[in-house]
């Protein structure tokens, strides 16, 4: 949301830049609904860097980041994606100095008191994922009303990760798993993959098939580390106060330009080798392996 920042830029000492945004490249057309990806997950970054380009405080640029975070709710809605979840307030976010995390906490505050009633209004589930251990009380109160309020809401399911770090929630879905088998009520043998993601603070949700990054830099950052496992990314240059619609629709539409393999291959009509193909092969495998 309007808390995740990240470091400097990717520039060289001569001021160039060393990755090209992704997005530069994309066209703008929202992709048919077939082909929109059903869990969007983005990394909001670049808040503290887009007020120090403009000689504000870092405290500006969450507060600006809250426009963005509404435009691309607002729009995802819109396109039909299904699942939106936000990477809000990281467990590792508490190492920043206390001046910056007090008024994060109190834009959270701001945030669900001003906009929880009417993304209600307009049909949307808000879910939190994190740990809700550490958190003030009245944040909890917060959360919990919210999920309450929208529990039954159609239109778009939006997850905000909230003092939230993936490492740490596979360990907690370990531990209850393993509590399980101590007890013997779980056989450790049948413990399948979708029974550790049923064990995840993100149970329900589907696994995001989209991961978009703001702000330049090119990583998770201990951002569903399960859940991405088969995801495409998308990386964008551009600040997050500065993201909007058009950015998420040239996402979507990077999106519905790849093709998703899941580790096979394409579905093509195969077709029968040529005796070039067969020799170039045999010249290939005598080369690597040698002559038998």
């Amino acid at each position: 949301m309007f808390f995740r920042c990240g470091a400097f830029s990717r520039t060289s000492k001569k001021g160039l830049r060393l990755t090209k945004p992704v997005l530069e490249t994309m066209s703008p057309e929202t992709p048919p609904k077939g082909r929109l990806p059903k869990h969007v997950a983005i990394i909001m970054d670049g808040n503290g860097r887009w007020a120090k380009n403009r000689l504000l405080p870092r405290e500006a640029g969450h507060v600006k980041g809250i426009s963005a975070v509404r435009k691309v709710v607002r729009a995802a809605r819109e396109l039909g994606v299904q699942y939106l979840t936000l990477y809000t307030f990281s467990t590792e976010n508490w190492r920043r100095p206390e001046s910056e995390v007090r008024h994060l906490m109190g834009l959270f505050r701001r945030y669900c008191r001003a906009d929880v009633q009417k993304l209600h209004g307009h049909n949307v589930r808000v879910r939190f994922i994190g740990a809700r251990s550490g958190i003030a009380p009245d944040i909890a109160e917060l959360i919990e009303h919210a999920e309450t309020l929208t529990a039954n809401n159609t239109a778009l399911n939006l997850a905000f990760a909230f003092n939230y770090g993936s490492r740490e929630e596979l360990a907690e879905g370990m531990r209850a798993l393993a509590r399980k088998a101590a007890a013997g009520q779980l056989d450790p043998e049948s413990i399948t993959p979708e029974m550790v993601g049923g064990s995840l603070q993100s149970a329900g949700i589907p696994d995001a098939d989209l991961v978009i990054r703001s702000g330049g830099e090119r990583r998770l950052s201990n951002f569903l580390l399960w859940q991405a496992a088969y995801a495409e990314f998308v990386f964008t240059d551009k600040l997050w106060p500065d993201f909007g619609e058009a950015d998420l629709e040239a996402a979507l539409a990077e999106y519905a330009g790849r093709e998703r393999r899941f580790g096979g291959v394409s579905a093509e009509k195969p077709q029968g080798r040529t005796s070039l193909a067969e020799t170039a092969l045999r010249t290939l495998a005598s080369e690597v392996f040698g002559s038998d």
